[in-house]
């Protein structure tokens, strides 16, 4: 017992002093110490010793058990000390680089129109209203002069969810709900930004869902030259100063005069070319003074008071600023085309 014990030991000793890392060391404690380890399959042995034999066997077991608990505990400390070593050696960065520029983003070309439409008028006094995407038959048409059997109303074909709720096809309900939330007669000079939703098609100048800006000014007194004055003044910002605008005779029930407003081609200035089919002209936005029927309904008295609307197209306004020829650029999400704004 005692020879096998010894040589066992040794055998023990050489295998931790072997162990190149430590799972291969763990293997080590395992085969010797662990439940079913060799040196504890000597101490179940002990019971065919006889009693003078076994505190003897039994001290020197235990003597065998500490040196080799404290050999494993020596190689363990000399094999993490060997990680760490290798590891400061192939990990190390060199503070001296210098840093790389963590890759931002940016505002999508709609998103930039937007914010500079918003930002020329609401240095000319208008604020911001916004109303639900989701909206009632009343205040998408109704209340804009434009009854069920309008023929109007197929212009502007939208997404039904049920008879009397749709997705609107225009931002022009929030005209009517900002009336109506006023006090009669009281002055209003807002623009409305928003989704809109219409059953069109999807191609180069359509798509079933764009982005529109309306805007609404009342007030007492109000006439065509300040509607003349406000978007003649919008338009030279937005394209330049020496942008020129004209205003050409149309119908919207909900305006009356109403009228499409043109500006002269940002492309070829004026001279006539692909873009502008050879007019010189490009049809950018429509206006017209607020419809008496839809004051009366709002609750506002036509003889007291007076005032003009206007509604644009993001989309078209981006792709003229950016030169784009193709309306599904905006929605396609590709990094190529982003990237370049």
């Amino acid at each position: 017992m005692e020879q096998e014990l010894k040589s066992l030991q040794q055998e023990a000793l050489s295998a931790i002093s072997s162990a190149s890392d430590l799972n291969a060391l763990n293997d080590v404690r395992v085969k010797y110490l662990g439940k079913k380890g060799s040196l504890t399959s000597i101490l179940r042995g002990m019971g065919k010793l006889n009693p003078e034999e076994r505190p003897r066997v039994g001290q020197m077991v235990n003597t065998a058990r500490k040196e080799l608990e404290d050999a494993i505990s020596a190689k363990q400390t000399e094999l993490k000390q060997a990680e760490l070593a290798n590891r400061l050696a192939t990990e190390k960065i060199d503070v001296t680089l210098p840093g790389r520029r963590q890759a931002l983003g940016h505002l999508h070309p709609l998103t930039v129109t937007l914010n500079n439409i918003k930002n020329i008028f609401t240095s000319m006094g208008y604020s911001i209203a916004e109303g639900p995407q989701i909206e009632s038959d009343y205040f998408n048409f109704e209340a804009l002069n434009l009854p069920k059997d309008h023929p109007a109303r197929d212009m502007q074909d939208s997404f039904y969810i049920t008879e009397d709720i749709l997705l609107r096809s225009q931002t022009s309900p929030v005209q009517a709900r900002t009336m109506q939330s006023h006090e009669p007669n009281s002055p209003i000079r807002i623009i409305a930004p928003g989704h809109v939703y219409r059953r069109d098609d999807y191609d180069a100048t359509h798509s079933p869902m764009f982005t529109q800006v309306e805007g609404l000014c009342i007030d007492k007194n109000i006439s065509f030259a300040d509607l003349k004055g406000t978007l003649i003044t919008f338009l030279q910002q937005m394209f330049g100063e020496d942008v020129k605008v004209r205003f050409r005779p149309s119908f919207f029930p909900f305006t009356e005069p109403s009228a499409e407003v043109d500006i002269s081609c940002v492309m070829c200035k004026g001279k006539g070319c692909r873009v502008c089919k050879g007019t010189g002209w490009l049809e950018i936005l429509g206006a017209g003074m607020v419809h008496p029927h839809v004051l009366e309904m709002s609750g506002y008295d036509p003889k007291q008071v007076s005032g003009f609307a206007f509604g644009m197209g993001v989309e078209r306004i981006a792709m003229l600023a950016y030169g784009i020829d193709d309306l599904r650029l905006f929605y396609d999400n590709d990094v190529r085309f982003l990237r370049q704004f």
